[in-house]
């Protein structure tokens, strides 16, 4: 009968179906996106350049007078002591990433490949910290840290950092699924003890994965200010987002100064993204897709 037969009519993509207003409509949408993110960043980066007088006599949109008036970056590094505080951020993300990745991965791999009770409960209890605000959180850990006796140190934000989070398991877990059970068989067969075989086989199939957690993990570590603020309070265990608190105080805040640093501690993770994009989307579109 007709009404089964193929249709031999090419499908249209979304592009060619949207009416031609409908693509102004969206082109006007995405122009007013880039704008609200762009503008605010513009407004910063000429700050940076200003000095104090230029700052305060002159428009958020002025040009400065020079873009080679780097006294502003001067300040930053030496009063900040930027340096210190990118040493003391590269710390906690190298510990902590590896850490996590592995207890992350090890986890997953429990979870994925074996069948045990309660495994679907042991699952959920990974999501439910996500329906807690981070906040509530703080005075518990500095708590546990106290007793820990590693309040105050770099270990206190290692810890902190190094739980797994739903995020982390559920992309891992799609992957080890479309790993063959097989290869565990045959490895076992030959002997193989199943930490080698994590070792050998899981992990890396994982490197796509492992690269988009990374990515994440590199950026929530590196802009987070509320845990190293409370964990690690000493002057000499700054951070680089805590470092933005020596340019702000309760009398003076000089916004200049401020966007100087804001820059400088904005463009590591911007040079990251850029060149580290393309894993973010293949790592999440290949752990969502099914074979």
């Amino acid at each position: 009968m007709e009404i089964f037969k193929k249709s031999k009519r090419p499908i249209q993509s979304s592009t060619e179906i949207q009416s031609p207003i409908g693509r102004v409509l969206n082109i006007i949408f995405l122009f007013v996106l880039v704008l609200i993110v762009l503008v605010p960043l513009a407004i910063v980066f000429i700050a940076s350049f200003k000095t104090n007088r230029e700052y305060m006599y002159s428009g958020a949109f002025e040009l400065p007078k020079s873009f080679f008036n780097f006294g502003n970056y001067k300040i930053v590094f030496n009063t900040g002591h930027l340096l210190l505080a990118y040493g003391n951020t590269i710390f906690l993300i190298v510990v902590s990433s590896i850490i996590s990745i592995v207890l992350n991965a090890a986890a997953a791999y429990a979870i994925g490949r074996f069948k045990f009770r309660f495994r679907s409960v042991i699952f959920i209890m990974f999501f439910i910290p996500t329906l807690i605000p981070g906040t509530l959180t703080q005075v518990p850990s500095f708590i546990l840290m106290k007793n820990l006796h590693v309040f105050n140190t770099r270990w206190a934000g290692i810890l902190a950092y190094i739980g797994a989070d739903i995020m982390q398991l559920y992309l891992y877990i799609q992957f080890i699924n479309k790993i063959p059970k097989a290869l565990d068989e045959s490895a076992l067969i030959e002997g193989a003890s199943y930490f080698k075989i994590f070792r050998t086989i899981i992990l890396p199939q994982l490197k796509p994965a492992i690269a988009t957690v990374l990515i994440f993990k590199v950026i929530g570590i590196y802009n987070d200010m509320l845990t190293p603020n409370i964990l690690m309070p000493d002057p000499s265990l700054n951070v680089v987002s805590t470092a933005l608190m020596r340019f702000s105080t309760d009398q003076n805040t000089q916004y200049n100064i401020m966007g100087a640093a804001i820059i400088a501690i904005m463009v590591p993770t911007l040079i990251l993204y850029i060149f580290m994009q393309k894993f973010i989307f293949s790592g999440i579109t290949d752990g969502a897709v099914k074979d």
